[in-house]
């Protein structure tokens, strides 16, 4: 590994500090930091306060009424999407676990959202997904199998309508993105994925610095 120069480590410190302040600034309620335990208790990892604010930003901006998920968890994500949809907006959300969706659910109500405000599909993401509908959703957030990226994306561009958003969880894997050492398959799919993003005449895109890289694209 090249030895960084003293500007370089300001840098790099600099960048991991505001990264911190930008996860502090998100004030977190009970229910998150609950649903947050139990992933924890679970092995698994949610996506970050910073991912979670910028995903409520998204649904609020989109004015969003109906979204899908790929990837329930115990339902922190959900949270943040829920909060910044419409009051009347549904969240569809896929998990191959029913046993997370059920925290989830238990989460979902103790932030205060209604039982049909949520859809809750026990299920792998690619059998599942074939079954929504066409046209259906102004947001699809994907948090699942980095291996089944490109597929996720293919099935996301028929969900969404014009000028609706997809979102990718988790595109810095780590820093292995950009890491020029020999890395396993599901981080060569992450960066064909971005590749593919990227290259889209029918998507402008972005990739926002907060988590672990969250990769946003809006359907033209």
């Amino acid at each position: 590994m090249r030895q960084l120069t003293g500007q370089e480590r300001v840098i790099t410190g600099n960048r991991q500090t505001s990264w911190a302040f930008a996860d502090a600034f998100v004030a977190e309620d009970d229910a998150l930091r609950w649903a947050r335990d139990r992933a924890r208790e679970a092995g698994l990892r949610s996506v970050s306060p910073g991912t979670g604010a910028a995903l409520r930003l998204l649904a609020a901006t989109a004015d969003a009424k109906a979204v899908a998920e790929i990837g329930t968890g115990t339902g922190v994500s959900g949270i943040h999407l829920l909060h910044g949809m419409r009051p009347d907006g549904v969240l569809t959300t896929v998990d191959p676990e029913p046993d997370r969706q059920a925290f989830a659910r238990q989460a979902f109500r103790a932030a205060g959202f209604a039982g049909n405000r949520a859809r809750f599909i026990p299920g792998r993401a690619l059998d599942v997904l074939p079954r929504l509908a066409d046209g259906g959703y102004d947001l699809v957030f994907c948090d699942g199998d980095p291996t089944e990226s490109l597929d996720y994306l293919a099935e996301s561009l028929r969900l969404l309508r014009p000028g609706g958003l997809v979102c990718f969880e988790g595109m810095f894997a780590d820093g292995r993105t950009v890491d020029s050492t020999a890395q396993p398959v599901e981080v060569l799919r992450v960066r064909e994925l971005l590749r593919t993003v990227r290259e889209s005449p029918a998507l402008d895109s972005a990739l926002l610095p907060v988590g672990d890289g969250l990769l946003c694209a809006v359907r033209r």
